[in-house]
């Protein structure tokens, strides 16, 4: 699923969301022989739109109908694509046919005889979105969900292909199999809309990767160095290898990596497909630690989801929102594994993954009390009290502690893996998705039948809040914490091309007291200017002085103000997980197989 920064199944419900009441799905007239054209050129390109052809046989007169998707399978959010589509045209044999709309999403088109119908539509490009379409002068990248439509009602197992007519110097890329130099086949209608395309002017580069050719395709040209397009290849050379260990298969021939760096979109956010996915990223920020542990998110999604995945979102549907108390095993699990696969593969140490471990910590203790389950299914309308994507960080804790409790309880001759590689075996392979009694029931296998009723009850459906000590206990892990005392003004700091400005002021901190205002620009402390980087040092010289004054110079509205702000000291606790010295045996052969991946049985 797309996350910002680290980032990316539920119950079906009664009216579904975005969507209006229906008695029953229309079913439109049977097609085939369905074919797909997407043109793109420099003009469309100025214009920030795409065209997109649709061709296929009817056997008779009845109404064809054709739907666009309102959601994108990973983007757990309605968007209604149906609203970028325009200038829609439907001819059979060089005549027009009459259409009208059947409901919002869906074109009805009033067919007059047995034979070839071609449909035709523009479609707009302006937001920059992973799961929709995004064009610029030489590049567009063009999403299967917002672009391609489907006959309502109908089993979405037909084949087509796609054919890309765009300036023959540009490139084209994408995961779907070709049949020709720019023709390309899907065996489903899944398929198709779940291998995105770039087209137009973009860097790429190659490496083979645990046998198997990984594709990096970035855009603007230029936009990485070819250091930064190695580096990162290197890392998922480390990576990958160790996803595909957990379900012992790599499922794909090849895999894309698609990448948009554009300057001010701040952070990163990605979106995962069957064998690609495409990202978006801040471009200064390509070099960032978070860059790697994102694309490691997205690839084991891969797996998990895209092919282990809640009998909830099995198969896809695209006509309404599609909700499932899963995502915590769908996204927080694949956020457990994904900083695991770092640390395995060499591109974390051990303190690296356990201060991630702890920052996701802190953001649930943060965050008020939520069910993983709820927190799963409410995703879908953008909570305002914080809780919006916390089954990410939750739910990979909740991750942690399976993998910890299933080793404890076997003596690391079982872990979390087993029960993902169970699932693969089991349900993706026999063509469904996965119920809660075979989750759990999985889960008590590995743990060589302990159950886990209370946990499921307590923290997963439940709000109790974790016993992360205890369970890191079991690990070989401890949480210590440490406090220091330092002198603090009480605001918050953000720099500008002025110099250091106050971006929120703590009303019973130091800086009220002495008059600080929110918005001021802070130009020197203790007489050291902001632009010298030693003017921090007052913290040091004033560490033993509570109550004493600091001389504080701001600018005003235009004006030069010095105010005297009193020292206060805070008691800080730093709190950081560690491995414990006084772990057992036993929770120390835990510790090591998480680490390294491995079980007394491998």
């Amino acid at each position: 699923m797309i996350r910002s920064v680290r980032f990316l199944s539920l119950l079906v419900m009664a009216l579904p969301l975005g969507a209006q009441p229906r008695s029953a799905v229309p079913r439109s007239a049977p097609i085939s022989d369905v074919r797909y054209t997407v043109r793109f050129t420099p003009g469309l390109g100025v214009e920030r739109s795409v065209e997109v052809g649709m061709t296929f046989t009817v056997s008779g007169r009845d109404p064809v109908l054709l739907s666009m998707p309102v959601w994108t399978p990973g983007s757990y959010e309605v968007n209604n694509w149906a609203r970028f589509l325009s200038d829609f045209h439907a001819t059979t044999k060089g005549r027009a046919l009459r259409w009208d709309k059947s409901d919002p999403d869906t074109w009805r088109i009033y067919c007059e005889a047995a034979g070839e119908v071609t449909i035709a539509y523009r479609l707009k490009a302006d937001s920059l979105d992973n799961a929709g379409n995004w064009a610029r002068d030489e590049f567009v990248l063009v999403n299967g969900t917002a672009s391609f439509l489907y006959p309502e009602g109908r089993p979405l197992e037909f084949p087509s292909t796609v054919t890309v007519s765009t300036e023959p110097a540009w490139r084209v890329v994408t995961g779907l199999p070709a049949t020709g130099a720019r023709s390309f086949t899907a065996p489903t209608y899944h398929e198709l809309v779940d291998h995105p395309f770039f087209i137009g002017r973009f860097d790429v580069d190659s490496a083979l990767v645990a046998g198997v050719w990984f594709r990096l395709s970035a855009y603007p040209v230029g936009s990485t160095t070819l250091g930064q397009r190695a580096k990162l290849l290197d890392q998922m050379q480390r990576v990958i290898p160790k996803q595909t260990q957990v379900f012992g298969d790599t499922p794909w021939r090849r895999y894309e990596i698609m990448q948009i760096a554009e300057k001010g979109f701040g952070g990163m956010s990605a979106l995962e497909h069957e064998n690609s996915n495409v990202a978006l990223v801040e471009a200064e920020a390509l070099d960032e630690e978070f860059v790697p542990s994102v694309y490691a998110h997205e690839i084991f999604h891969a797996f998990n989801v895209k092919r282990v995945r809640p009998v909830d979102l099995w198969p896809y549907r695209y006509e309404a929102a599609q909700p499932t108390p899963w995502l915590w095993v769908s996204e927080g699990i694949t956020d457990y594994y994904a900083d695991l696969s770092l640390l395995r593969g060499g591109v974390w140490k051990e303190p690296d993954f356990l201060g991630a471990t702890q920052k996701k910590l802190e953001h649930v203790e943060a965050t008020v009390p939520v069910a993983l389950e709820d927190a799963s299914l409410q995703t879908w309308l953008h909570m305002t009290d914080g809780t919006s994507d916390i089954y990410y960080d939750k739910g990979s804790l909740a991750g942690l502690a399976l993998d910890i409790l299933i080793r404890d309880a076997s003596d690391n001759a079982g872990s979390l893996d087993d029960v993902l590689r169970e699932l693969y075996a089991n349900d993706f392979r026999q063509g469904r998705g996965f119920t809660s009694d075979e989750w759990w029931g999985a889960v008590s296998r590995a743990a060589t039948g302990l159950k886990f009723t209370e946990f499921a009850n307590r923290f997963v459906d439940g709000r109790d809040p974790y016993p992360m000590d205890s369970w890191l206990a079991k690990g070989g892990w401890r949480i210590r914490a440490d406090s220091t005392r330092e002198a603090r003004f009480g605001i918050s700091l953000s720099t500008d091309s002025l110099g250091v400005r106050v971006g929120a002021v703590d009303p019973s901190g130091a800086a009220a007291a002495g008059g600080i205002k929110l918005n001021d620009l802070i130009t020197a402390v203790d007489g050291v200017s902001t632009g010298d980087p030693a003017w921090q040092r007052w913290r040091q010289k004033y560490g033993a002085r509570e109550g004493a004054r600091v001389a504080v110079e701001v600018l005003r509205e235009g004006k030069r103000v010095v105010v005297q702000v009193p020292v206060r000291i805070s008691v800080l606790i730093e709190r950081r997980i560690e491995p414990d010295p006084a772990a057992s045996p036993k929770a120390q052969r835990v510790r090591q197989g998480i680490l390294r991946g491995a079980t007394s049985r491998r």
